[in-house]
């Protein structure tokens, strides 16, 4: 069984998706690392680039950009999440 991919989620303080995300994550065990961008225009930025969205949270796995919580809500409605997680049954 291979590694589980690196998860990243862009977020800011006091986002409701944000904290949907987390709590989702957390739910499927999954690791994950948060960068706020609320403090530093250059993570934004990052963000914003990487993403091309401007809203929060957005959340990449591995390479894959997922998109914001709906997206990842989403994916997991359609059984598509654990495997892009690395989730085995």
């Amino acid at each position: 069984m291979g590694a589980a991919p690196d998860v990243l989620v862009y977020t800011r303080p006091f986002c409701p998706y944000c904290a949907a995300a987390r709590a989702l994550l957390h739910e499927k065990g999954v690791a994950f690392r948060e960068v706020d961008v609320s403090h530093e225009e250059s993570l934004r930025e990052e963000m914003i680039r990487r993403s091309n969205r401007h809203t929060v949270p957005q959340i990449f796995i591995g390479e894959c950009h997922v998109g914001g919580f709906d997206d990842l809500a989403a994916l997991d409605r359609q059984g598509s999440l654990d495997p892009l997680l690395g989730i085995r049954d």
